[in-house]
């Protein structure tokens, strides 16, 4: 049984493929199109993914989309029904959009299909349409180690849902909860997203970011003027502050009077405000997901945890989660996004409209790391660097290791490409910038010579996973680098946020072998287990995919070092010119 899953058209477009249950293949659009959060139609995702398993596009079973279009339609309709005649503007703004593209878009589906897989397939019937937290959810559970758990997922808004509560047990997911629009906590995370002057759907991985910097003290204002939150977790917001149901715009003047000015334009400096503003809805954050965590449980009566959807990346809050211990386990779906919604879509149509049982492996996940993406042959590496007039040296395994540890020891920043990418917004050591995290200046090095992003950013670190708790306050594995948790003593200041805290990864030999083993050779030459590990990118660009992405991002930023396979290559020794492209200069978000 071969099950092709996409998610497209609102931002983060994927594409998913399964044989026989098995996660075969994975991919985000924008690594291929380089078109950042690429919303369209996945073309080249789908076109990868059925080369990567070597199957005809006339052999899948069934294509599913991660959410239905006419149930959103309708929202729309109603929202505006209650609001008229306020939001007539916005309303007749999108309508034209939602009778041309989405309302129809069944058939935008097959005609995408008919061209990118072939026109004498009918797609028609090979066609289904899954719910959007379903998606979330199908992807939060079905590839968790947990035979039974409580399922929750939040995010900004699906046809209906924004906050979700199931029950998933064998092959089974079953309802329990659902908040709806225009009540969302994903929603209300993403208005202060705005007002700080970073970009929705985007930004909100930037405004945790800047919690720290702030004190929560509009968090009781928060609390007495924009939501009503029960001890069950439920919620309500004070629409009266908002203009997402029926304007443009996020949040209003009485939102803007209420915090004591208007939003933060997106080239003005932060101030004290934005940070507090952060620290506060932030914090509120954390007090509903812990509430909305301990009813999930109670009410499914399980004590396994698994969490999907766009809040779920806030890995702030996951690490409340943990702190509290309300669950003996969690699990995270790394693609927690709209991206995740395609994996999330296949694997529902497989479970539970085939009723096809699940295979659990002990303690690990399905996900095989996350590692789901492109990889390239060495010969495809050569290949491609050859075609960029690049200087290379190819070396044996040991040695690679051994010049990139001892590079990373002497303070150089190093750009690593190895084996499969990584599904979802983290990279986890296969497109990955790799650092010294003992160097006290190296958080601003990252950010102003190779990211070129704000100087408030912090980093995340890798470390063996048998060595985490000599490092970290963690007493559990952090596969997807989304956990947060304090990080004793000032040994790793690069990355150790303002707060003390760290966004961890704990790498495993079994899942990342080439990475381990690069940890542990720079352990035997540090002491130190851990390594800095952020994305494979700059400002404004998605992580690299190929050879040639990240050479013209080895090119075009102050890495000294870059790795792909066995080739490595020095900056110094690149007889091309380094690029002068704007995108690796001030490129937007």
């Amino acid at each position: 049984m071969k099950i092709l899953g996409i998610s497209a058209f609102y931002h983060d477009a994927a594409a998913c493929l399964l044989v026989d249950g098995k996660i075969v293949a994975a991919a985000q659009e924008e690594r291929f199109s380089r078109r950042k959060h690429d919303q369209r139609f996945p073309a080249a995702a789908v076109a990868w993914c059925l080369a990567h398993a070597g199957i005809r596009a006339n052999e899948l079973d069934h294509v599913v989309f991660y959410e239905k279009p006419f149930p959103k339609f309708e929202r729309l309709i109603e929202t505006w029904l209650a609001f008229a005649p306020r939001g007539f503007s916005s309303f007749a703004a999108s309508l034209p959009v939602w009778i041309k593209d989405k309302l129809f878009q069944k058939q935008r589906l097959v005609e995408a299909l008919q061209v990118c897989c072939g026109s004498d397939i009918d797609w028609q019937q090979r066609l289904l349409f899954s719910e959007h937290h379903l998606s979330h959810a199908a992807s939060a559970f079905f590839p968790s180690p947990f035979a039974a758990a409580a399922v929750l997922t939040m995010d900004g808004v699906g046809e209906w849902a924004t906050t979700s509560i199931m029950h998933g047990h064998d092959n089974q997911l079953d309802p329990c909860r659902e908040i709806r629009f225009p009540h969302s906590l994903g929603l209300l995370y993403s208005a202060f997203t705005t007002h700080a002057g970073f970009k929705a759907n985007s930004g909100e991985y930037k405004l945790m970011g800047l919690a720290p910097h702030g004190k929560p003290v509009y968090a009781a204002l928060i609390r007495e003027q924009l939501i009503d939150v029960k001890d069950d977790g439920s919620y309500r917001l004070n629409l009266d502050y908002f203009d997402y149901c029926t304007g443009l715009t996020m949040t209003n003047t009485k939102f803007d009077a209420l915090f004591g000015g208007p939003p933060r334009r997106a080239d003005a400096a932060l101030t004290q405000r934005e940070m507090d503003m952060a620290a506060s809805i932030q914090t509120v954050t954390e007090e509903v997901v812990l509430r909305l965590a301990r009813e999930a449980l109670r009410v499914t009566g399980q004590r396994n945890l698994c969490l999907a959807g766009g809040v779920a990346l806030n890995a702030v809050a996951n690490g409340t989660l943990l702190r509290e211990k309300i669950a003996e386990n969690l699990w995270i779906q790394p693609a927690a996004g709209d991206a995740g919604g395609a994996l999330g879509a296949a694997l529902a149509v497989h479970h539970l409209l085939l009723n096809q049982p699940r295979k659990l492996h002990g303690t690990q996940d399905a996900m095989h790391g996350s590692l789901l993406g492109p990889a390239f042959t060495q010969a495809e590496i050569e290949q491609q660097l050859q075609a960029q007039n690049a200087m290379y040296c190819c070396h044996s395994d040991e040695e690679l290791l051994q010049l990139t540890a001892q590079a990373l020891a002497a303070g150089q920043i190093v750009g690593w490409m190895q084996d499969r990418m990584e599904f979802g917004p983290r990279s986890l050591g296969a497109r990955s910038i790799l650092a010294d995290p003992r160097s006290p200046a190296m958080q601003q090095l990252l950010n102003e010579r190779i990211k070129f992003r704000e100087s408030f950013r912090p980093f995340a670190p890798s470390v063996l996973q048998e060595e985490c708790k000599a490092w970290f306050d963690l007493d559990t594995d952090s596969p997807y680098m989304l956990l947060v948790a304090p990080v004793p003593g000032s040994a790793l200041p690069a990355v150790t946020h303002v707060d003390g805290s760290a966004r961890i990864q704990t790498v495993r030999a079994d899942t990342n072998p080439r990475f381990h083993a690069l940890l542990s050779r720079f352990k035997a030459l540090t002491g130190c287990a851990v390594l800095v590990n952020t994305s494979f990118n700059v400002r404004g660009e998605p992580p690299v995919c190929s050879p040639t992405d990240a050479f013209r991002c080895f090119m075009g930023t102050g890495l000294d070092m870059l790795v792909i396979g066995n080739c490595l290559l020095e900056k110094s020794q690149q007889q091309v010119q380094p690029l002068s492209d704007h995108r690796y200069q001030h490129a937007p978000d």
